[in-house]
């Protein structure tokens, strides 16, 4: 079963590393967010990489056909960025108007209003047996240090 890509780049955007801004967005009422870098970075739990502090195009929306993993966390929630001052550390996330993402506080919507279904619904977990021995892969070797 083929997954459209929209539905792809949600289940990344819910799984990844900007996981924690994701579902915060899917969260939040309103029309906009006026926020800060700061705030932001209390939401992820870790700093935002110099380039976002330094470089406007950090901030751009993703396109159609994807986008970096920060850009989708926010775009899969239904938010796009506005108005970025890097001076002042701050900017406005805008709900998109092209009535994607998420329709009211607290639900995410995905093809014809039905709720996508979840990664772990998709691919069942199956036990294959042991794993040959000698072979070891420890999660930070696969997902980096921090395990996302």
């Amino acid at each position: 079963m083929k997954l459209p890509r929209t539905m792809l780049m949600r289940e990344a955007a819910a799984r990844g590393k900007y996981a924690p801004l994701h579902k915060y967005l899917c969260l939040r009422a309103g029309r906009e967010w006026r926020t800060t870098f700061s705030e932001i970075e209390g939401i992820l739990g870790f700093a935002l990489p110099s380039s976002a502090r330094i470089h406007r195009p950090w901030w751009s929306n993703p396109g159609p056909g994807g986008g970096h993993s920060h850009a989708l966390a926010w775009a899969a929630a239904g938010w796009k960025a506005g108005s970025v001052d890097l001076e002042a550390g701050t900017l406005i996330f805008v709900r998109r108007e092209d009535g994607t993402g998420r329709q009211e506080a607290g639900t995410s919507t995905g093809v014809d209003g039905e709720r996508p279904p979840s990664v772990d619904d998709l691919f069942v977990a199956h036990d294959f047996g042991p794993w040959p021995d000698g072979l070891h892969w420890s999660r930070e070797e696969m997902y980096g240090d921090d395990g996302r």
